[in-house]
């Protein structure tokens, strides 16, 4: 396990990103965790500005990015400081000795006189002390570039030392670097003389002489790609609308750490994709109920706050009872909260947050490459059911990648859509809010001759959507549109026990962003011998029908939540299930370890 620490400026994600990449198409396993400052551009030098990037790779399977760094690099004095607690004893710690100069040290609050390179706690790791700012300035002596542009290719020296220390080809890095930097030779070739530079200079000086070569995963065959989570998202956005026929539209407020589904969204006008940025988050939701009433497939992300101010206009998709997607990228709150930081703090807000009886779908992903279908299942219930459907991912999915199986088209099936006809002679005289065996009511076309009805957030009749004020039909036709959430269950499989036995002494039940973490340390347990399964929810609400059941077979239910219990309250009043909490509200994922400890503590 690798990290990349520095200040935000120091392209540290370029450099985890591209080993990354690199690895992936090595052949290894790999699990990453990107780490942003909050601040667009957080104080140069400081605490708070350090942007760390942690991988994960193996050529066994791997589900996190892993608990204890085997190398940590550190750019500057803050980075060491807010990392070296990370690495395990006997570690490699590489750093550069130019961020820790008197400057650096003061800005990373460490007290006068004090030196952390000479800290005896060091001689616990392997530390190489490089000036990389010195050497990358001397690689680029004679490149026309600014000193200012020159130190910003030192990122580059360290990847290419790591290519060296893991016996790595720097051929993709100098492919991406000819596709980023073609129309700009002079930052063309400083990067990549920079990158041979930090090669050579691993491969000549003599403190360093150990090179580690990680053979490649044992994975099913076929074509890969590393993916993050929102990337995968949006192709599975792609997917839906090719499968079902339509359009897809998204309507969207730039938020972290939602944005890059914007983003990547934007670049697929050729499969007919409409993006638009709106003015705020109310706009944006409501454009997309336009958009899926006017019989497109209405989509619209967001984070936490930005949920928040779409509640009345989630409430009105509701009451017109139209498809609808709202993609939730959960980040730490209240509020603005922690906007790069990782939380699974909206599950309550997706089940209850609107006013009114106000039932929706939420469905979750789990991991990078599982939103793919996570977002083609939150379209197929949400076209197929007439309703809006919220899918929950978070930061740390989203930033995340793994390596993706491409899957074949013919692996997908296809979505059903079916739009209320043209009314023939002799037909039944149309009746918008008449229903199917799935409690749904037609789509229904503006502009279709002899399907003309009245929409609104105003309550409805029965059958003939007219507004509606009588209490009996507001009665029925609110325990309605919960039987039809309800009705849900009937057409989505059960829930099945992911590790383990089908009953035991423990069950570890999570959803989202838990998967890794829980899969981890329940494979590790199970080895040892011990008692403990592990079931991982997609489906939130309505749940799988056999869910109760399953819990009941177990002497203990553990939930593990990056949250201050959430889940858990819905399971204990639904089943009545004592279930036992396990919370983190760091800003940061579950470890391995903690975990473990945990679960050990309840066995």
């Amino acid at each position: 396990m690798i990290k990349f620490a520095g200040d935000s400026g120091d392209g540290i994600q370029l450099t985890g990103t591209q080993f990354t990449t690199n690895t992936a198409l090595r052949g290894n396993d790999v699990s990453t965790f990107p780490d942003f400052p909050a601040e667009i551009r957080a104080p140069i030098g400081t605490v708070p500005g350090v942007s760390g990037f942690q991988l994960h790779f193996s050529s066994d399977a791997v589900f996190t990015p892993g608990d204890e760094c085997d190398v940590l690099v550190a750019m500057n004095a803050a980075a060491l400081k807010v990392n070296l607690k990370s690495v395990k004893k006997g570690g490699i710690i590489l750093v550069n000795t130019d961020g820790f100069d008197s400057k650096n040290l003061r800005l990373a609050n460490y007290p006068d006189g004090i030196q952390p390179l000479e800290d005896p706690a060091l001689d616990n790791y392997t530390v190489y002390k490089i000036d990389v700012t010195k050497l990358t300035r001397e690689a680029l002596k004679d490149n026309p570039l600014g000193v200012k542009e020159k130190d910003r290719a030192k990122n580059m020296f360290v990847l290419g030392f790591l290519y060296w220390m893991y016996d790595r080809d720097m051929q993709t890095s100098i492919n991406f670097l000819e596709e980023k930097f073609g129309k700009k030779p002079e930052i063309l070739e400083s990067n990549i003389k920079t990158l041979r530079a930090g090669y050579h200079y691993a491969d000549t000086t003599e403190l360093f002489t150990a090179r580690y070569t990680v053979a490649k995963a044992k994975v099913a065959p076929g074509t890969y790609r590393s993916v993050t989570g929102n990337t995968a998202l949006s192709l599975g956005l792609v997917t839906a609308g090719q499968k079902s026929g339509l359009q897809v539209f998204l309507g969207s407020y730039p938020i972290t750490p939602a944005s890059d589904i914007l983003h990547e969204l934007s670049k697929y006008k050729n499969f007919n994709v409409l993006t638009f940025q709106a003015e705020d988050e109310i706009a944006a939701i409501t454009s997309s109920i336009g958009a899926s009433y006017g019989g497109l497939l209405g989509v619209t992300t967001t984070s936490g706050p930005g949920m928040a101010l779409k509640t009345e206009a989630m409430g009105l998709a509701v009451m017109l009872e139209i498809p609808l997607l709202i993609i939730d990228i959960q980040r730490g709150g209240p509020s603005t909260g922690l906007p790069t930081k990782t939380e699974q703090s909206d599950l309550l807000q997706a089940y209850y947050g609107r006013n009114g009886e106000c039932p929706m779908p939420v469905i979750s992903a789990s991991t990078p490459s599982d939103c793919f279908w996570a977002a083609i299942e939150a379209a197929r219930i949400s076209i197929q059911h007439m309703t809006p459907v919220i899918l929950l991912s978070d930061g740390y999915i989203a930033n995340g990648a793994e390596p993706w199986k491409f899957p074949l088209s013919s692996e997908i099936p296809e979505i059903q859509v079916h739009f209320k006809k043209t009314p023939q002679e002799g037909d039944p005289v149309f009746m918008p809010y008449e229903r199917d065996e799935k409690l749904a009511r037609s789509w229904s076309i503006p502009g279709t001759a002899g399907l003309e009805h009245r929409i609104g957030g105003l309550e409805k009749q029965d059958i003939t959507g007219n507004v509606s004020y009588d209490p009996d039909n507001h009665q029925h036709m609110v325990l309605t549109r919960a039987a039809k959430v309800d009705k849900i269950a009937d057409y989505i499989p059960d829930q099945t026990i992911h590790l383990g036995a089908e009953s035991g002494d423990v069950l570890v039940l999570g959803w989202g962003s838990t998967y890794g973490v829980i899969t981890t340390c329940v494979q590790q347990l199970i080895a040892e011998g011990h008692s403990v399964s592990h079931a991982h929810l997609r489906y939130i609400r309505p749940f799988p029908k056999n869910l109760g059941q399953m819990l009941k077979n177990f002497k203990k239910v553990i939930i593990p939540e990056i949250n201050n219990g959430q889940l858990i309250q819905i399971i204990r009043s639904q089943f009545l299930v004592d279930a036992i909490p396990f919370n983190k509200i760091k800003g940061t994922p579950i470890t391995q370890n903690e975990l473990t400890q945990f679960i050990q503590s309840q066995l």
